[in-house]
Order: structure tokens, then sequence, then C-alpha cells
């Protein structure tokens, strides 16, 4: 069957998910955040995230320089979060 013009999506109208590993799970983050930093990643991720530990590509990024990262399609995160207890 012949492609009709109907089947052409405006490349405007198109949405850039971000492809990641997270805790060894592969995630989509749609729409990508703007910027695609580590901060707004782990914001979009985190249920809390004052209370977590991010580490992007096998190093441990202190929370200071978390807007200075950019997160790459395909990046790997571990992201941890700390919880209070024992006795």
């Amino acid at each position: 069957m012949p492609r009709v013009a109907a089947d052409v999506v405006p490349l405007e109208d198109l949405t850039m998910a971000l492809k990641l590993q997270v805790n060894g799970e592969q995630r989509l983050l749609d729409p990508t955040p703007d910027p695609a930093t580590l901060d707004n990643v782990v914001n979009c991720l985190a249920e809390r995230p004052l209370l977590v530990v991010a580490e992007h590509n096998g190093v441990i990024a202190p929370r200071n320089t978390w807007s200075a990262i950019t997160v790459n399609d395909g990046d790997i995160l571990e992201i941890v979060t700390i919880v209070g207890g024992g006795s």
C-alpha cells in the first residue's frame, strides 16, 4: 500500500526521548529534561531527590556538580536513596 501525506510527521512534532540505564534497568525519559543535566534527570527519576546519591557512568557525582553534568543517550546511572533507621 503506498504511503500518503498523512503518514508524514513534521520533525518538530517528534519527541526526543532520553534512553538511559538506571539501576540496571533500561529507562526512557520522554520528554527529555531541558537541559538534560544530572540534576534535572534525578529530579525526574527520584521521588525525593534530596535523599539520593547519584553515580554517572561509574563515577559518584557530588551533588554540587549535578547541574554541570550533561546526561546523554545511553548513559548509565545508579541512583541510591538514603534511608535512616536502625536501633
